[in-house]
Formats: C-alpha cells, sequence, structure tokens
C-alpha cells in the first residue's frame, strides 16, 4: 500500500473497495485452498481413500502451524493498517523484525513437537491401520517445512494490512500453483512412498512461498521495511491480544476436527471416518472465499477506525455482509444440489456415499449463513477489540461445539455427529450478529 491507498481506504466508496480488495482477495484465497484440496483429490485418485483420509485427518494437526501463522499475521496486520491511518512510522518499522524473531521461535517448537506426536494424535482421533500409517508418513515430512510456512503466511498477513492484496495473492498462488503441479508427479514417481511425495511436494511449495514473501518486504513494500529481527514489548503485547483470537480460531478449528473425526470413528466406523475426511476437504474449500473476502474487509475497516471514520465503518461493514452471504452460497447450493457429485471427486466408493449424502447435506445445512459470522470476527480484530473476537471463537469451537457433539449422539441418535455443529453455529452467528450491531450502533 502506498500513501493513495491510505487515502483510497478513508475516501473511496465501500463498493469500490469491495471490488479493488475483496476480489484479489477471494481469487487469492480460492488459489491457495485448492492445494490441500488437490492434495485430498490427487491421494483419492492415485493412493486410494484410506490415503484421501489420512491427509485430511492429518490436516487438523497441521493446523498448529496456521495457528501461529494467524497470531503473528493477523495481530500484526491490525497494528499495521491502524498505524498507516494514523501515520505512526515508528511502529511501522517495528513490524517486520517482530514478527520474524517470533516466527524462528515458535517454528522450531512446532517443529519437533509435530514430527513426536504424529501417531499419538492419529490413534486418538480414531485411526487405524492403513489410515494411521499413511498419516504419520505425511506429517512427519510436512512439519519439517513449519518454519516456512509460519513465515510465509504470517507475512502474507502482514502485507495484507498495508492493503498490498494483489502481491499477496501472487505469492500465495505460485506457491499453491506450484504444489498442485509438483503433487501428481512426486506421488507417481515415489511409487509405494506417494504418501511422501505428497508432503515433500507440500514443504516445497511452502519453501516457494516464503522466499517470494522474504524478496517483497526486502526490495517492494513502501511502508514495512526489514531491520533488525528482535522482539518488541510494545508490539507483540498487542499483537498477542489481537491475534490470539484468530490464533483461537485456528487451534478450535483444529479441536473441531479432531472431535468430529473421532466421533465419526465411533459411530460409524472406517466409512464414516472417509465420508468425514471427504466432507471435511470440502467443507473447508468453502470456507476459503469468505477468508478472502474478510481480507478485503481489515484493511478498510482499520484504517476507517483509525482515522475515526465511524460512518465509513457502519457502511463497509453492511455491503461486506450481504456480499459475504451471497459468496457462502455459491458453496452452500451446490452442497445441496450435487452432494453426491462433490464426494465422488475424492474417489469415496460409491457405497459410502449412497449412504452418506442426508449426512453431508445435515452438515452443510446452516453454511449459508456463514459469510456473516466471519465478517462478524474480522470486524472486532479489525477494530482491535480482541475480548469479543476471542468470546465468538471460544464459544462457538469450545464451549458449545465440544458439548453439543459428544452429548446429542447420545441423545438425539448418531445422526446429530452430522448436524450439531450446525446448530451450534446458527446459534452463534446470531450472537455474533447482536454483538457486532450493538458496537456499530454505539461509534
Amino acid at each position: 500500500m502506498n500513501q493513495d491507498m491510505k487515502t483510497q481506504l478513508l475516501t473511496k466508496s465501500p463498493m469500490e473497495l469491495l471490488f479493488k480488495l475483496a476480489f484479489p482477495g477471494i481469487a487469492g484465497m480460492v488459489v491457495i485452498g485448492l492445494y490441500p484440496f488437490m492434495d485430498g483429490v490427487f491421494a483419492g485418485r492415485i493412493i486410494g481413500d484410506y490415503a484421501m483420509s489420512a491427509i485430511s485427518i492429518s490436516m487438523s494437526l497441521t493446523l498448529i502451524n496456521g495457528a501461529v501463522s494467524a497470531l503473528l499475521g493477523v495481530g500484526s496486520a491490525s497494528i499495521l493498517s491502524r498505524a498507516i491511518g494514523k501515520g505512526d512510522a515508528e511502529t511501522v518499522d517495528k513490524i517486520f523484525g517482530n514478527v520474524c524473531y517470533w516466527v524462528l521461535l515458535f517454528s522450531a517448537v512446532i517443529t519437533a513437537a509435530g514430527v513426536l506426536a504424529a501417531p499419538y494424535f492419529l490413534e486418538m482421533v480414531g485411526a487405524k491401520g492403513a489410515i494411521k500409517d499413511f498419516g504419520v508418513r505425511y506429517l512427519r515430512i510436512v512439519f519439517l517445512g513449519s518454519v516456512f510456512v509460519n513465515f510465509a503466511q504470517a507475512g502474507n498477513m502482514t502485507m495484507r494490512g498495508e492493503g498490498a492484496l494483489k502481491q499477496s495473492m501472487f505469492i500465495m498462488g505460485a506457491g499453491a500453483l506450484l504444489n498442485i503441479v509438483l503433487d501428481p508427479i512426486f506421488m507417481l514417481l515415489m511409487g509405494d512412498y506417494a504418501i511422501e511425495g505428497a508432503a515433500v511436494a507440500t514443504v516445497l511449495s511452502q519453501i516457494v512461498q516464503a522466499v517470494l514473501t522474504l524478496r517483497y518486504f526486502a526490495k517492494k513494500s513502501p511502508f514495512v521495511k526489514i531491520h533488525k529481527i528482535k522482539k518488541y514489548k510494545e508490539i507483540y503485547r498487542e499483537m498477542f491480544g489481537i491475534g490470539s483470537s484468530a490464533m483461537l480460531m485456528q487451534l478450535l478449528f483444529a479441536v473441531q476436527q479432531t472431535v468430529l473425526f473421532k466421533q465419526a470413528f465411533t459411530f460409524g466406523g472406517d466409512n464414516w471416518g472417509i465420508l468425514m475426511s471427504a466432507t471435511m476437504r470440502l467443507y473447508m474449500f468453502s470456507f476459503i472465499p469468505l477468508w478472502g473476502m474478510s481480507q478485503g474487509l481489515q484493511p478498510v475497516i482499520g484504517a476507517n477506525y483509525g482515522a475515526k471514520q465511524y460512518g465509513r465503518v457502519r457502511e463497509t461493514m453492511k455491503l461486506f455482509m450481504y456480499g459475504a452471504t451471497l459468496l457462502a452460497a455459491l458453496s452452500w447450493v451446490p452442497a445441496m444440489l450435487f452432494s453426491e457429485s462433490l464426494l465422488s471427486i475424492f474417489n469415496v466408493r460409491p457405497e459410502i456415499i449412497a449412504a452418506g449424502r442426508i449426512n453431508f447435506k445435515l452438515f452443510y445445512s446452516t453454511f449459508i449463513l456463514y459469510g456473516i459470522m466471519i465478517m462478524t470476527l474480522t470486524f472486532f480484530q479489525s477494530i482491535g477489540d480482541a475480548k469479543k473476537a476471542g468470546a465468538i471463537v471460544l464459544l462457538r469451537q469450545l464451549i458449545l461445539f465440544v458439548p453439543a457433539m459428544l452429548i446429542f449422539p447420545h441423545i438425539f441418535g448418531i445422526l446429530a455427529v452430522w448436524w450439531a455443529e450446525p446448530a451450534v453455529d446458527f446459534t452463534m452467528i446470531l450472537i455474533g450478529l447482536i454483538m457486532q450491531q450493538r458496537v456499530l450502533r454505539r461509534l
């Protein structure tokens, strides 16, 4: 973002900013989301649905990296966009060195813990036999790339905080496309070690993303420059406070997936485990455009809130909420009408699809409202209200979800494994919307 971009954030109409910032964010995130999605597709087609299931389950544990990236990246982006709005150059100069320090520290811990914990995690969710074996082999390679994925993702989020959505899209898109190309090549070339091939392709793409991210901050960023790598107390305290809700969302999403897989294996065996794996691949990919739109929302809300232009904050929120609902419908409608075709993309056996299409539709039943939930969470993160953002995440993904998943199947029958989450989400969307509107009215 240059000075002209700052002016645009504070003066252009919300509709113009939606097209300028949200659409590149959506396109970029869709491309980024393709590579975990395609991992599952290629694994299902080349190795089999057991390998697809192993990769899908394994992603729950790798969300630890996503949590760290979100903690550092979302917190830094919020501080950065508000500092730019205020003209606080001193704070801007400390952003990059602070991010790098914490990326290196957290990544070292995660790499060691992830490699050691892989088999125990897979046992905990109920994976056995071939699914567990594939999962351990995949995870132990993927965790070796922790420092690269954390630097690339945290740096990318920081980049978006200065409004550089196109550059962000290009860097993450380049790595994602490389992974999509390398995935089938490495799987086929490595034969009996095809699952390791999928992991190697992922790590190589993350290295490329990290290199391109470093190059951007070294040569192209008009605001953020590379200074000394060190922690700054006045930066990291606020960064942790704001980013904690995003980190919690990732960590609790890992808990959420772990509980879903555990209950699926418990009540439906391997067939439900495979069905849940394919469902979660599609479900996570469906969220990607919504996160992309939220990245366009964040710098607009942050800059205008920092400049105390509260009327523009209210107008922007209204527009983005409508847009996010329309965007969510693009995933919800196909899920309701073409569930069998979507599940078959992963080469799930026909008998599993035939028995599980109702389960799949139950799981997706409230997705059309999820854009409202994502925009609400992004609003609180953007204005620096860490408490409300954290409360929404905790209620949705821990306090209400876990008891519902553990208790409902015993009270209402085993189909509750598939509808407990949408029931909780519907409740949280209403609560979050009420909280958001109260804050907007007080501005």
